[in-house]
């Protein structure tokens, strides 16, 4: 599995990472044994980025994942987590006071005296753009709350706004081949001021994982249920933003321009990873399976697969379906 600079730190991380977000059963149920069969699944095929959110499952994400850790000492894994979304999002809820709380609570349940990464969680763009954010931000790095802090944005400027902040390590941002809006700016700005790019919801909420039909449902406590139209929070979030039955016609015609051998997930997870300027794609998985093969994208990586026909099929089916509605939202 490729390793890359995590921005300005010393760290690095694996091209393919994990996202957990699952694992707080916000994706329908998820039992416990099953989620450390997941992260152990994704430590063994080389993944060394978990990234949660103080809010996943109410902190059971996070709790997991320091369980899962406290058992394996040495295991060289980065824990990127999220704050912003236990109060309202509102500018006056980001204060240092509430920072403080917000990172002490998943130092709790991370096990850990220091968190690696903490990210806040698509705060509104007045707080993305506000100085006060990041003194509070550099209060937390110097106190030795957190090592490092980024950003995890919902649209393309947002990603710019904070990309010119000195002391950004990260922007996290949807990025997969119904988000190509990134590829435009976002990703060469942040290669330029060495910030590093977590690709997320990169299987668009597993629209692009080729398994998906007109029949399939899901159950009633499932974004894909309840957030189709923005319900809950930022509609860009589920599906990408992107209507099923269009999105299920774009993954066939995606799914059409691979050979045999690839599937459509793991392609898609390496086209995104070869992107230049992301540092890792964050996909999640209920299943150890689903797991090694979200990993498996690494594969494809280390032997410098040819994703050129693939890219252009990329390109073509996002101007063809779906630039008009999602390019000017995001």
């Amino acid at each position: 599995m490729k390793q890359r600079s995590l921005g300005s730190t010393s760290r690095s991380v694996s091209a393919i990472g994990l996202g957990t977000w699952q694992l707080g059963a916000d994706w329908g149920d998820v039992d416990e044994d099953q989620a450390l069969a997941v992260l152990d699944a994704s430590a063994e095929a080389g993944v060394t980025l978990f990234d949660t959110a103080d809010v996943y499952g109410d902190g059971r994400s996070e709790s997991i994942i320091g369980r899962f850790l406290a058992a394996r000492p040495g295991h060289g894994v980065t824990v990127a987590t999220k704050m912003g979304r236990r109060a309202a999002q509102e500018p006056e809820n980001y204060t240092p006071e509430n920072f403080r709380v917000w990172t002490d609570r998943s130092r709790t349940n991370l096990g850990v005296d220091s968190l690696d990464l903490v990210q806040l969680h698509c705060p509104p763009t007045a707080v993305i753009e506000a100085d006060a954010t990041y003194d509070a931000l550099d209060g937390l790095v110097a106190d030795g709350a957190v090592a490092a802090y980024g950003v995890s944005v919902e649209t393309a400027a947002q990603a710019l706004a904070a990309i010119a902040r000195p002391n950004v390590t990260n922007i996290q941002i949807i990025v997969n081949p119904f988000r190509l809006k990134p590829l435009d700016e976002v990703l060469p700005a942040a290669q330029a001021a060495g910030v590093a790019i977590f690709a997320r919801v990169p299987l668009a909420s597993g629209l692009l994982s080729g398994r998906y039909t007109e029949r399939t449902t899901f159950a009633a406590d499932d974004h894909r249920s309840y957030n189709r139209n923005g319900e809950a929070f930022d509609r860009g979030e589920t599906f990408s933003g992107v209507d099923f039955e269009t999105g299920l016609a774009a993954a066939r015609r995606l799914a059409a321009a691979l050979p045999d051998e690839v599937s459509l997930p793991v392609a898609t997870l390496a086209w995104i990873a070869s992107r230049p300027g992301v540092t890792s794609v964050i996909p999640g998985a209920r299943t150890p399976e689903q797991a090694r093969a979200n990993a498996d994208a690494g594969r494809l990586l280390d032997e410098e697969t040819d994703l050129s026909g693939f890219s252009r099929a990329v390109h073509e089916v996002y101007d063809d379906l779906l630039r008009a509605d999602i390019h000017p939202h995001w």
